[in-house]
C-alpha cells in the first residue's frame, strides 16, 4: 500500500506530530461549512470546500461559514465544538484492550515459548505445559499492565505541554472582539486566527489578510523552500492570467496561494485567517484517517535492543542443538533429551525483555517529569543518556531571559530619546513575533503618552521580520503629514541599507553621509557596547510620501541610522555550576547563536565557558564538509548563525560520531532540533520548536537539563543490568548443562524443574527497573554496545559453572547421588544452588561496587530476590516437592550451600573488579 502513496505523503508518515494535535477520532459535520449537496466525497474529502473558499472573496467565505468579520461568539464556538468535536486528528486509532493485549504478547520470545508449550502439550507433558504457559502469561500480563500505566502517565505528561492558537472571539454582551490564547483542540470552523512567525497552522484555513507571509509546507508538498501566501488565490507577482479562476480551479487545493493547511508552519510574516476545517476533516486528517502510519524509522534504542535480542537468539540456536545431541547420544533417550533441550531453549529466552524495557522507560519518563522534564517519545530517554555534546542558544539558557533596555544612544554613543521614540513605535505597531527585545522596549510605557499614539500616529503597513534580513519595519503616518518607515534590526544588516547617520550637534540634529570615517566610528561604538555585554539593535528611518500605499523590502533602502537600543541579559547564577556539572558528566557544551560574537563571548566568559576563538556564520559558508568536521571539534562558540548554519553544525557533529542534543525554543531552531539525535525545547517555545523536540523542559535551565540527563542514564543503566544478568546467567547455565550431560548417567535437572527455576528467576527480575543506580555509573554518556554485552557474558557466565560443577561433585561424592535411583536428590541439590546463585548474581552484577555494603539495592529488588530464593528452598523442602519430582535435602547440605554461595560471591566480586579495571563497567 505504501508504494501507491503520492510522494508528498511520505514525510507525513515519518513526521512526529505533536500529540496535542492528534488524538481522538472526530468527524467534522460539514453542514456548518457548506450545504449537503456540496459535501466532499470519500474520494476527495474537503476538496470542493477548499477550492470554493480559495476562489471566493473573504466576505463570501465568512458568509459560507456563517461567521462574522470579528470572529465567533463564545456561545457559537461552544456549540460548534459540541457538533464537530475537538480539533484532533486520529493519526493512530487508540488500540482496544484486546489489541494492547495482543501487542504485549506478540514478541519473538513469547512466540517461541508458546511453540515450546504446544510441543510439551502434544507430548503429554502437562506440567511443562503449565509452567511454560505461566511464563508466557506472566510476561504478557505484566507488560500489558505496565504499558497501560505508561500510556496513562504519558498522556498526563503530554497534557503539561500545551499548544495554543491566537483566536479572535466576541465576548458575551456584544463587546468588541478580543484576541485570546485557546488550546488548539478547541478550534472550530469559522474561528479567526492571528498567525505570526513560529506558529503551527492548527487547521485548514483561508487567508483573510497577510503581510509577507511565508509558510513551510514541505510536510504536505515536499517543497523545500517556504511558500508565500496571499489573500488572493493567485500569486500577485506572477504574470497576468487571462482565466485566473479556471487556472486556480485546475491546480488543486495545495497549489492555492490563499489556503493554509494543518501541520505546516509560519516561517515569517503575519496574517489573519479563518478556519475552514478541523480534525479528521482537515486535508491532512482525511488522508491520515484512511492510511496506516507505517513502521517508521528504527531508532538507536530499538536497534540496540534488537541487536542484543538477536545475540541471545543466535546463542540459543547454536547451543540448544548441542544440548540435544549430547544428551541423546550419552543417555540414549532422545525423547527425554528433546524435552530437556526445549527447556534449555526456554532458559535461554529473555522473555522478560519487552516487559523490562517498557517498565524501565515508563518509570524513567515519570521520574523525569518530577524533574520538570517531559518526554514526548520514550525511546528518546536512551539518547538523553547517551548525549555527549549539547548545542544550545545563549539567550534564556546561559542568561536570565530577563532582558532590560539598558541604553538608548545616538550613533556616537550619546543618550538619545529620539532613538527610544522610534524603537517604541516600531515595537508597538508590529504584529509579527514580538520577542523579548520588543517587550523590553514596550516596558517604557511612558512613551505611549509622550508620543500621543492615538492622536498623532496611524499604522500604515509593516514589513515583518525574517531570519535572512534580520530586521523588521513598520510604516506609520505622523498626523497625516508624511509616512515614516521605521526599521530596527541587527547592526550589520542595518548598516547595509543605511546611507546616512543622524548626529546631535550644537546647532541641533544633522544628517551626514555614512562614509568610511563615520562607519569606523559606528563600529567602534557598537563594539564597545558589545564588550560591556550589551546586545545592540540598530534603529533607522526614512520619510516616504503620503501617496505611497504599497510597501515592501525594496523600500528598506537609503535609510538614516538614528542610533542604537542596547539590552542587557545577565547570566543566570545557576549557569556556571550547570556547565561544570555537564562537563563533569561528560557532556561538552557548544553555544550556537544568531547574536553578536562579542556579546556572546562576554557572556561565555562570565559563566566560565572557555572560548579562544569565535566562529561566525559567514565563515562557515566558506568551509566544505571536511573542514567543517574539524572546525566543530575545535570550537565551542558559533555566532551570527542562520537556522541552516545551526542545522549544518549539528549534522557535522553527528557525522563525527557524537550523540548530539540541541536545545532551542525559536523558529530558527527548528531545523537543528530535527537534525539532532535528541531535540530539547521548553514549554514556552514557539509551536514549531515544541513540535520538533523529543524532550520538553518545563523550566528553561541547564541545571534542569543536567538532572534530566542523569535520570536518563539511570533508566538506561537499569536496562543494561537486566541484559547483562540474563546473558551471563544463561551462558553459565548452558555451559553447566553441557558438562553435566556429558558425564552424568541421568539428566542434571528435569525439564519441569528447569522451567520452574527460570520462572522464579524471571519473576525476581521484574523489580530491576526500580533499582538504585550508583552515582559513578551515570557520570559518563552511555551508549549501546552489543559487543560489550557479549564479552561480559563470556567472562561472567562460566563463573557460575565453576560452582555448578562443584555442586555436581558435592552431590555425587558427599551425598551419594551417583545413580539413577538417587537422581532426584542430585537434581534437588542443583535446583537450589542454581536458583540461589541466579538470584545472587542480580546483586553481584548490578553494580561494580561491593554488593550490600558499598551499593545497596532498592528495597523492592531486595525483597523480590529474597522472596524468590525462599520460595525456591520451600519448593524443595516443603509439601510440594513431590509434584516437581524433587525431594527434601539433608540439613548438612545447607552448610555446604553457604560455602558455595560465599565462594561464588567472592570469586565474582574479584573478577568484577578486574573486569571493570580492564574494560570499564559500561
Amino acid at each position: 500500500m505504501r508504494a501507491l502513496l503520492p510522494r508528498w505523503l511520505a514525510p507525513l508518515l515519518r513526521r512526529r506530530y505533536t500529540n496535542r494535535l492528534f488524538g481522538r477520532h472526530a468527524w467534522l459535520d460539514h453542514s456548518l461549512a457548506h450545504p449537503p449537496e456540496a459535501r466532499p466525497s470519500a474520494a476527495g474529502p474537503l476538496v470542493p470546500l477548499l477550492m470554493r473558499a480559495a476562489q471566493a472573496t473573504p466576505e463570501q467565505v465568512l458568509a459560507q461559514l456563517q461567521a462574522t468579520a470579528g470572529g465567533l461568539s463564545e456561545a457559537e464556538a461552544a456549540e460548534r465544538l459540541r457538533r464537530v468535536g475537538p480539533n484532533e486528528v486520529a493519526h493512530d486509532q487508540p488500540p482496544t484492550a484486546g489489541q494492547r493485549l495482543w501487542r504485549a504478547y506478540n514478541n519473538p520470545f513469547n512466540l517461541l515459548l508458546t511453540l515450546l508449550a504446544a510441543v510439551s502439550w502434544l507430548t503429554d507433558d502437562s506440567k511443562a505445559t503449565v509452567v511454560i504457559g505461566s511464563m508466557v502469561v506472566l510476561s504478557t500480563v505484566i507488560r500489558f499492565v505496565q504499558e497501560a500505566r505508561s500510556s496513562r502517565a504519558a498522556e498526563a505528561l503530554k497534557a503539561l505541554v500545551s499548544n495554543t492558537a491566537t483566536v479572535w472571539r466576541v465576548p458575551a454582551g456584544g463587546a468588541a472582539p478580543q484576541s485570546q490564547e485557546r488550546p488548539i483542540r478547541e478550534l472550530v470552523p469559522g474561528d479567526h486566527l492571528q498567525l505570526s512567525a513560529g506558529d503551527m497552522i492548527p487547521a485548514d484555513c483561508r487567508v483573510l489578510s497577510a503581510r509577507d507571509l511565508f509558510v513551510a509546507q514541505a510536510a504536505m508538498t515536499g517543497e523545500s523552500m517556504p511558500v508565500e501566501k496571499f489573500v488572493s488565490a493567485q500569486d500577485p507577482h506572477a504574470p497576468p492570467n487571462p482565466q485566473p479562476t479556471e487556472a486556480a480551479a485546475g491546480q488543486g487545493p495545495l497549489e492555492q496561494h490563499n489556503l493554509l493547511f494543518m501541520g505546516t508552519n509560519v516561517v515569517s510574516g503575519s496574517a489573519t485567517a479563518v478556519v475552514l476545517a478541523t480534525g479528521n476533516q482537515s486535508y491532512f486528517g482525511t488522508v491520515a484517517a484512511h492510511m496506516n502510519a507505517g513502521e517508521g524509522t528504527v531508532t538507536a534504542f530499538q536497534s540496540g535492543v534488537n541487536s542484543v535480542s538477536w545475540l541471545l537468539i543466535r546463542f540459543a540456536l547454536v547451543m540448544v542443538p548441542i544440548v540435544l545431541l549430547v544428551n541423546g547420544f550419552t543417555k540414549g533417550h532422545w525423547g527425554e533429551a528433546f524435552l530437556f533441550a526445549m527447556s534449555v531453549a526456554v532458559g535461554l529466552t529473555p522473555e522478560m525483555l519487552p516487559m523490562i524495557v517498557t517498565t524501565t522507560l515508563a518509570k524513567g519518563a515519570v521520574m523525569l517529569s518530577r524533574k520538570q522534564v517531559i518526554v514526548k517519545r520514550l525511546d528518546a530517554i536512551q539518547n538523553f543518556g547517551a548525549m555527549n555534546v549539547l548545542c544550545t542558544d545563549k539567550t534564556g539558557t546561559l542568561t536570565q531571559d530577563r532582558i532590560v533596555l539598558e541604553r538608548h544612544t545616538d550613533v556616537f554613543g550619546q543618550a538619545s530619546d529620539e532613538v527610544l521614540k522610534f524603537a517604541y513605535l516600531n515595537s508597538h505597531y508590529q504584529t509579527g513575533l514580538k520577542n523579548l527585545l520588543d517587550r523590553a522596549v514596550l516596558e517604557h510605557v511612558e512613551m505611549a503618552t509622550e508620543l500621543r499614539l492615538a492622536q498623532d500616529y496611524r499604522k500604515v503597513d509593516e514589513i515583518p521580520f525574517d531570519f535572512v534580513r534580520r530586521r523588521m519595519s513598520v510604516v506609520v503616518a505622523e498626523q497625516d503629514h508624511h509616512h515614516e518607515l521605521i526599521c530596527k534590526g541587527a547592526l550589520e544588516e542595518m548598516l547595509a541599507i543605511c546611507t546616512q547617520v543622524r548626529t546631535q550637534g550644537p546647532e541641533g540634529q544633522t544628517d551626514q553621509p555614512l562614509d568610511g570615517e563615520v562607519l569606523a566610528r559606528v563600529h567602534e561604538v557598537a563594539a564597545q557596547l558589545n564588550r560591556e555585554g550589551l546586545r545592540v539593535v540598530a534603529v533607522a528611518m526614512k520619510e516616504l510620501p503620503l501617496d505611497q500605499t504599497v510597501f515592501g523590502v525594496a523600500d528598506e533602502s537609503a535609510l538614516t541610522l538614528i542610533g542604537y537600543v542596547a539590552f542587557l541579559d545577565p547570566p543566570k547564577d545557576s549557569t556556571a555550576p550547570a556547565l561544570q556539572a555537564l562537563a563533569d558528566s561528560g557532556v561538552a557544551v557548544k553555544v550556537l547563536t544568531g547574536d553578536n560574537e562579542l556579546v556572546t563571548a562576554r557572556v561565555c566568559a562570565q559563566v566560565g565557558l572557555p572560548v579562544q576563538t569565535v566562529v561566525r556564520g559567514p565563515e562557515l559558508d566558506a568551509l566544505d564538509d571536511t573542514a567543517l568536521a574539524a572546525c566543530v571539534e575545535q570550537h565551542q562558540l558559533f555566532a551570527k548563525l542562520t537556522p541552516l548554519h545551526k542545522e549544518r553544525i549539528v549534522r557535522a557533529l553527528r557525522r563525527n560520531g557524537h550523540v548530539v542534543g540541541f536545545m532551542g525554543d525559536g523558529i530558527n531552531d527548528a531545523p537543528a532540533l530535527r537534525a539532532a539525535d535528541i531535540g530539547i525545547s521548553v514549554d514556552s517555545a514557539v509551536d514549531i520548536a515544541k513540535e520538533a523536540a523529543d524532550i520538553i523542559l518545563l523550566e528553561k535551565s541547564l541545571m534542569v537539563l543536567q538532572e534530566g540527563v542523569l535520570e536518563g542514564r539511570r533508566t538506561f543503566c537499569n536496562l543494561l543490568k537486566y541484559l547483562r544478568m540474563t546473558a551471563s546467567s544463561n551462558f553459565g547455565n548452558v555451559f553447566s548443562v553441557l558438562v553435566a550431560s556429558a558425564f552424568l548417567p541421568f539428566l542434571p535437572m528435569l525439564p519441569l524443574q528447569l522451567l520452574v527455576q527460570n520462572l522464579l528467576y524471571d519473576f525476581s527480575q521484574t523489580a530491576i527497573p526500580f533499582d538504585r543506580v550508583d552515582d559513578e555509573l551515570v557520570q559518563k554518556p552511555l551508549r549501546w554496545n552489543p559487543d560489550g554485552i557479549g564479552r561480559f557474558m563470556v567472562y561472567f557466565g562460566p563463573l557460575s559453572s565453576v560452582f555448578d560443577i562443584a555442586t555436581f561433585a558435592l552431590m555425587w561424592w558427599v551425598f551419594g547421588a551417583n545413580s539413577e535411583a538417587r537422581q532426584t536428590l542430585f537434581q534437588s541439590g542443583w535446583f537450589v544452588v542454581g536458583l540461589l546463585t541466579q538470584t545472587l548474581i542480580v546483586h553481584l552484577l548490578r553494580s561494580p561496587r561491593l554488593p550490600f555494603v558499598q551499593s545497596r539495592p532498592a528495597p523492592l529488588l531486595l525483597g523480590m530476590t529474597a522472596g524468590v530464593a525462599a520460595l525456591g528452598v520451600f519448593l524443595v523442602q516443603g509439601p510440594w516437592a513431590g509434584y516437581f519430582r524433587l525431594q527434601a535435602l539433608p540439613p548438612a547440605y545447607f552448610g555446604w550451600l553457604l560455602l558455595i554461595l560465599l565462594g561464588y560471591g567472592l570469586l565474582t566480586t574479584a573478577v568484577k573488579r578486574w573486569y571493570a579495571g580492564r574494560f570499564g563497567w559500561q
